[in-house]
């Protein structure tokens, strides 16, 4: 028995398919069905079942599968503990994020992040909140970026960035010579809204608390094709300020207040608080967070110096 087998193992666990591991690993799926085949043996059962065209753990499996996950971790550890030796963090991060965050907030903190730590390995994966979530519980990925509030109790939320949610209108609108507007102009005009997420629910429960119906001409799935169709007049609608400051700089949309509305967007790096984690980790949490590595472990220091330094002088 191997960690490659156990890797291969956990892998089949989460995707549910020998077909889309071996895709994954990069490999031919008989050459994946080998390695389950050799551990089956060792163990002395078999592990998963195929019925229908699915891929089922037996009872063996699911009584194998905590041992598997413990014996990674627990190489993972022992990788990392190496590491310390020479106080580099290396290996491979994962963040799972949806479209804007990844458009707009994760590009800056991996570039600030690579020049720190250049054998750190960074990927990201573009999710919605809800799947995002899920990855992360599932140490599929081993952070992700959401809107908050968090009230998983399974997860660490550190926030990481707020902005407010602007009306954006094409700067050839009729609006677009204003610095605010009130609200019953926007019900004049085709609204562009998201189908979904926080920031469609907290839009959606501002114009319920005010007993108004806006006109909504198009729901989108994506905030970049949001964000276009308003640039081509399409329509007006609500978008962070991070996600438009570069087009209203470049003249080709506008940005103004709703008298009587604030809504702001919050986003949190959220992790598993049971997951111990390497030094790459905490080095990308601290830049992601702080913006300077090794920030808290500085803190402690100071915090740890000033105790020595008012025990001596009580001793004196």
């Amino acid at each position: 028995m191997d960690f490659e087998q156990l890797k291969t193992f956990q892998l089949i666990c989460q995707v549910k398919s020998f077909s889309r591991c071996a895709e994954k690993l990069g490999v031919t799926q008989p050459a994946i069905s080998a390695q389950i085949r050799s551990l089956e043996n060792e163990v002395g059962a078999r592990l998963f079942d195929r019925e229908g065209g699915k891929i089922l753990l037996t009872a063996a499996g699911r009584l194998f599968e905590p041992f598997a996950e413990h014996c990674l971790q627990c190489y993972s550890h022992i990788l990392a503990g190496v590491s310390e030796l020479y106080q580099s963090p290396r290996g491979e991060i994962t963040v799972s994020s949806n479209e804007a965050a990844s458009l707009y907030l994760l590009p800056g903190v991996f570039a600030q992040f690579r020049k720190l730590y250049t054998r750190v390995n960074l990927s990201i994966v573009r999710a919605e909140r809800s799947r995002t979530m899920e990855a992360v519980i599932s140490r599929e990925v081993d952070f992700g970026v959401v809107s908050t509030p968090v009230q998983d109790t399974r997860l660490e939320a550190m926030s990481l960035y707020k902005d407010d949610v602007l009306l954006t209108v094409s700067a050839k609108h009729p609006l677009a010579s204003r610095s605010t507007v009130k609200l019953d102009m926007i019900l004049q005009y085709p609204l562009l809204l998201m189908k979904h997420g926080r920031l469609r629910e907290k839009i959606n429960h501002f114009f319920h608390t005010h007993d108004i119906r806006p006109r909504v001409a198009m729901e989108l799935e994506s905030s970049e094709l949001l964000k276009r169709l308003i640039q081509a007049g399409v329509g007006i609608g609500f978008l962070p300020e991070s996600n438009v400051q570069a087009d209203v700089a470049a003249g080709t949309l506008k940005t103004m207040r709703v008298e009587g509305m604030r809504v702001q967007r919050e986003l949190a790096l959220i992790y598993r608080k049971d997951k111990i984690l390497t030094r790459a980790a905490q080095a990308f949490l601290e830049v992601a967070t702080h913006g300077t590595p090794h920030s808290a472990a500085v803190a402690l220091r100071r915090k740890g110096s000033a105790k020595e330094t008012t025990a001596k002088r009580a001793s004196a």
